[in-house]
């Protein structure tokens, strides 16, 4: 396998309250942390491990990782009896 991006999905996850980290682009990739700050720590270094593990193969003396985050929140509908 080659690769030149890997992307990173990390969620919150309202239950555990922490930040939770998947991916399609690399397998096995699944970390959790408390910040996104952390969390980016704990990517990158699972990211490094599996690159090696996994045998992916880059021509890119570093390989990008692109962790895109979401939470959702709500707000009062002002217009709600």
């Amino acid at each position: 396998m080659t690769i030149n991006t890997i992307f990173v999905e990390a969620r919150w996850d309202e239950e555990a309250f922490v930040w939770v980290a998947s991916s399609n682009s690399i397998e096995g990739l699944s970390v959790e942390a408390a910040t996104l700050e952390h969390l980016k720590g704990k990517v990158e270094d699972a990211v490094a491990d599996l690159i090696e593990l996994n045998g992916i193969a880059s021509s890119l003396s570093e390989i990008p990782v692109c962790i895109v985050s979401s939470q959702i929140g709500t707000v009062p509908n002002p217009q709600a009896a």
